[in-house]
């Protein structure tokens, strides 16, 4: 038989995924007193980081929300844990709340597409389109953004779904009789309304499911709309059908693919001015080094750094990046980032993401290919831990006019914030509150330790 209590954990657990809040917050409540009585046992905090997790807030493969994510790093002892959605800071408030019950270390990003002028010529991390490039904020101090920032935060959010609007129109115009309800079939089951093309995919496969009820009429439908065999493998796994369905009618070449035009992406150094202004560390990201504009990383670098970039985000797991049998060449390529992020004073955002099926919750530190840069990765989020912390309890975060003022050189900088983040944890950061700008970066250590 099994243990009522065990039962009681799984039930609490499944419902922190609940579209209501409410219905989380209370889950999460009783967690949290099953935990503080010792009915719940967690692992001592280990040499572990994840802080690029997606939640349910833009796309989550599992559909974990804030709170799950933040019960799930605690469980998984993370020294830090970060969230990152597209376009929206919707589980920021939650995540960090459940952060702080939980005693865990936590920032909190926003992922979007720009454009670089500079690379208009060729591809850097978004596949077939030259000129444009995933790009990232990290540390977002609040969700309430001033009325600028927040207009324009909300029209990166508009551009995008408008665009997956257009985009299911086409689609399904070419996989009739599957079809989608945009608002019912998508928008309805987000918490936030923020579809993405992960959302769009699932749901394809799906409808298919539903509208053709032998798994041969399935088989044959994709077979026929994917242009592939029907006996070809990828028609029976779920992540390759997923990936199959999103390059073959979403992407470049594919029925519903939409050709950017001037106004579908902001220019790199608009968004880094909204990120900066919001509170946060502006960053590149970078998928394997094996794009042609990535091939030109230190010259990217230079010229995003000039317009405020302090980071680069890199998913360092090879059997997620979409270049297959390059694996070796994609650990020396990542290598080769990390030392040059060092090199230039540049950070390094990792995580393993969670959008697709078998991610791992955290990166092995311990695997050979990754021991090399470890170190630097934690070190890295302990950076991003400790500007979180004092850009919200004192305006003195990484961009600040006091960070400026006091520690303009980077690697003096970096070994800062990261000692803040090091030194204290979310149960003491109030500790930090009074500090003013008339503190020097030792009283401001001091108050760290207490």
């Amino acid at each position: 038989m099994s243990d009522p209590q065990d039962d009681r954990i799984v039930e609490l657990e499944h419902r922190l995924d609940g579209l209501e809040r409410g219905e989380r917050q209370a889950a999460f409540d009783g967690l949290l007193t099953l935990w503080r009585s010792g009915g719940v046992a967690m692992p001592p905090e280990r040499q572990a980081i994840n802080v690029h997790l997606h939640t349910f807030h833009s796309y989550n493969a599992y559909g974990y929300s804030p709170t799950r994510v933040a019960w799930l790093a605690r469980q998984h002892g993370l020294a830090v844990a970060g969230i990152v959605d597209f376009d929206v800071l919707a589980g920021m408030d939650e995540f960090l709340a459940a952060a702080r019950a939980l005693d865990l270390r936590a920032t909190v990003g926003m992922e979007t597409r720009v454009f670089i002028p500079e690379f208009a010529d060729c591809v850097i991390t978004s596949p077939g389109e030259p000129g444009i490039s995933y790009h990232m904020g990290i540390g977002f101090a609040t969700s309430e953004l001033p009325d600028d920032l927040e207009r324009y935060r909300r029209n990166l959010q508009t551009v995008s779904q408008d665009r997956n609007r257009r985009l299911v129109e086409r689609v399904n115009a070419y996989l009739q009789p599957v079809v989608l309800d945009y608002q019912r079939d998508l928008a309805d089951q987000t918490p936030s309304g923020n579809v993405t093309e992960r959302h769009i995919c699932d749901a394809y496969v799906r409808k298919a499911a539903e509208t053709f009820k032998a798994k041969e009429e399935v088989l044959q439908f994709w077979a026929a709309k994917l242009s592939v065999p029907a006996e070809a493998p990828e028609l029976g796994q779920e992540n390759a059908l997923r990936s199959l369905v999103r390059s073959r009618t979403m992407k470049k070449g594919g029925v519903g693919y939409i050709e950017p035009d001037t106004g579908s992406f902001p220019k790199m150094e608009e968004f880094n001015r909204f990120a900066a202004g919001a509170g946060a560390m502006p960053a590149l990201t970078w998928v394997d080094g094996i794009s042609e504009g990535e091939k030109r990383m230190e010259e990217l670098c230079r010229l995003a750094m000039r317009s405020g970039v302090t980071a680069i985000n890199a998913i360092p797991d090879p059997r997620y990046t979409p270049h297959k049998g390059a694996e070796r060449e994609k650990v020396r390529n990542l290598h080769d980032l990390v030392a040059l992020a060092r090199r230039l004073g540049l950070l390094i955002i990792s995580g393993t993401e969670m959008n697709i099926h078998g991610q791992k919750f955290a990166d092995d530190f311990g695997d050979p290919d990754l021991r090399p840069v470890g170190d630097y990765l934690i070190f890295s989020a302990q950076v991003f831990y400790g500007h979180t912390v004092l850009q919200r309890q004192a305006g003195l975060g990484y961009l600040s006019d006091w960070t400026t003022q006091h520690l303009a050189a980077l690697d003096r900088r970096n070994e800062f914030y990261a000692l803040i983040g090091r030194t204290i944890r979310p149960s003491c950061e109030a500790r930090l509150g009074p500090l003013t700008e008339r503190v020097t970066p030792e009283e401001v250590i001091a108050a760290a330790r207490g």
